[in-house]
């Protein structure tokens, strides 16, 4: 599901906005929602690592000492892959408004019919760069999942199911394909499951057990580790750059 995080200092426009998206959604069957919409950019700025937002629609002047530029610049400190949408009526910052590889510039006032343009080209190009981007896209045309909010894979039959940190999704693909195309973080730990190294929180290797962050309900996440897979993983979770979470747990299952 793609994150959207809107700010506007103007409730009413902001309003507006988040009606127009959710139409959008809905009539084109999106698997998209808006994850948080504020007036106040220091409270963007506070979500900017939570949820991976995938999606930022920024008005520029926000009348406070953050403007929307400022907004982008902090975003794109941590945050290289997410697209930045920005709206004002001020046509003179376009050019500054690029400079944060902006997707789109909507001059307001924002109609329906241009917004709704914005977000459809959107769409297209996380298509078009699915392989080479942080999305997968499933078999319906319409449902995109952040690789960044994924725990672990599942083959279930004929099914692949994927644990997110919101919900599950389901799709008819190859567990071998689909392993190929992930990036290194994503590490076969058993012959029906694949775990992203950036989300777990323990292993125990006595009990063959990977534990992952809480889900958004504060629940724990596992799977399950296969004898075959097991040193391999191991050594790749000790020798992983990235991976900063509990090695305590892997050394005292040993």
């Amino acid at each position: 599901m793609l994150n959207f995080v809107l700010c506007d200092d103007n409730l009413s426009i902001l309003d507006k906005l988040s009606k127009i998206l959710n139409s959008i959604f809905i009539e084109h069957e999106l698997d998209a929602e808006i994850s948080f919409a504020s007036t106040n950019p220091e409270e963007v700025i506070e979500r900017i690592n939570l949820n991976v937002p995938n999606v930022f629609i920024l008005d520029i002047n926000l009348k406070s000492k953050i403007s929307g530029l400022d907004l982008a610049n902090k975003i794109r400190k941590v945050n290289k892959s997410c697209y930045i949408i920005f709206t004002s009526a001020h046509l003179e910052y376009i050019l500054l408004a690029y400079k944060y590889k902006t997707f789109d510039f909507i001059p307001k006032p924002i109609t329906p019919e241009r917004l709704e343009e914005t977000i459809l080209r959107l769409m297209d190009d996380i298509s078009y760069n699915t392989k080479s981007s942080s999305f997968i896209r499933l078999n319906s045309k319409n449902t995109i999942i952040n690789q960044d909010n994924i725990n672990f894979i599942k083959k279930d039959g004929m099914k692949i199911v994927f644990y997110t940190d919101t919900r599950t999704y389901e799709a008819y693909s190859s567990f071998n394909k689909i392993s190929e195309e992930l990036p290194n973080n994503f590490v076969r730990c058993h012959k029906s499951y694949i775990a992203n190294i950036n989300k777990i929180s323990n292993v125990n290797a006595s009990n063959n057990l990977i534990v992952f962050n809480n889900n958004s309900n504060g629940n724990n996440l596992n799977c399950v580790i296969g004898p075959k897979y097991k040193n391999e993983l191991m050594e790749v979770l000790k020798n992983y750059g990235n991976f900063t979470n509990n090695l305590d747990g892997i050394n005292n299952g040993k």
